[in-house]
Parts: structure tokens; sequence; C-alpha cells
């Protein structure tokens, strides 16, 4: 099962700090997915543990290449049919609190890790809002970034 709201709170908790139990990315690569995957976790309390394609984080030196890499969390999250957090690709208007939006600032590469923390109304660019790491915010609506691409991730829900 994955709970919406236990994802949210982790994230308007942690937006603007970093979580002592994690390893921040900042100087080295960016914190995004790093923040979005504790953001999954909070909301699931299930990590991965599939050499090579799972989802999990022990330490700096022991974790997935899906808990910290874009790319490789949308390829989990799409592709999962084991333990953790899964999902598929929707349009942004099928949005939801505590679901993933991937950004593309070039429009061939995603590059960027966002989560859902509130909808007002409609699920339209202006109305999402978002909490991330890596240039730290919360609430920010999803219209204020200058991307190319956004592609939503809808988790479905967890197992294990």
């Amino acid at each position: 099962m994955y709970d919406r709201e236990k994802a949210v709170q982790y994230a308007r908790k942690w937006a603007y700090s970093r979580n002592p139990q994690y390893y921040s990315f900042d100087n080295i690569g960016g914190d995004c997915t790093n923040f979005v995957s504790q953001c999954l976790y909070a909301g699931c309390g299930v990590m991965n543990y599939t050499p090579d394609l799972g989802w999990y984080y022990n330490s700096l030196d022991d974790r997935s290449a899906a808990w910290t890499g874009v790319e490789y969390l949308y390829n989990f999250l799409v592709s999962n049919k084991g333990n953790g957090p899964y999902g598929e690709e929707l349009p942004l208007s099928d949005a939801e609190e505590g679901d993933i939006i991937q950004l593309s600032f070039d429009g061939i590469t995603y590059a960027h890790n966002l989560v859902i923390t509130k909808i007002n109304l409609l699920p339209i660019p202006e109305n999402i809002l978002i909490a991330c790491h890596s240039f730290d915010s919360l609430d920010r609506r999803l219209s204020t970034y200058d991307y190319r691409l956004a592609r939503l991730v809808h988790i479905l829900g967890a197992r294990g």
C-alpha cells in the first residue's frame, strides 16, 4: 500500500533540510532523486533489494541506481513487479498528491524529480504544487519551472 499523505508529510518536513539518515548528494550531482525516493519510502515503507534493478538505500556505498538516478527511478517504478512502490506514466491531468513529476529541460533527457504536495482544483501546471531538493522548494508551482517536457509517474501502490 502507498500512503500518499505520509509521503507528502515527509516532503513537507524535509523540503528545506536534510534527513541525517541519508547522504546528501547536493555536491555530487544533486539530491532531487534521493529526496523523492525518501518521500516514496515514507509512503510505502518497503525497499526492493533486487541486485542491479532494485530500489534501496543502506548507505552512500550501498544503494541502488534507482534510489538516486532520475531515469533509473522512472524505469524501476514503471516496471517494478516486486517489492516497493510501482506506478505508471500518465498525463498530468491524472496527477494526485504524492505522485512524482520528472522534468526535461532540453526536451531529450529527464533530469529533475519532484513530488506533488498539493493540487488546487484541477491538475494543471499552475495548480500543481511540488517539493524538491537541489534548489530546495516546498509548494512551488510547477508552472514556475522553465522545462520542455514533464512526465507524471502516478504511484499505483506498493508491494511487500
